[in-house]
């Protein structure tokens, strides 16, 4: 497994968010719970999953 995966946030949806993997565009989107990402996040933010923890990329 990768150290560093880099998201789109694809779908907000209540309490989870749907990400897709930028490396694989046609694997299937992620389905995470908000708690686990930043407050911030909205519909097309990329995000950096490293050591268990998601964070904005700017």
């Amino acid at each position: 497994m990768p150290d560093r995966i880099e998201y789109t946030v694809e779908m907000l949806d209540g309490d989870y968010a749907h990400l897709r993997n930028e490396a694989m565009p046609d694997a299937e989107l992620k389905c995470v719970a908000r708690a686990l990402l930043p407050p911030e996040i909205s519909e097309g933010t990329r995000l950096l999953y490293e050591m268990f923890q998601y964070s904005i990329i700017e």
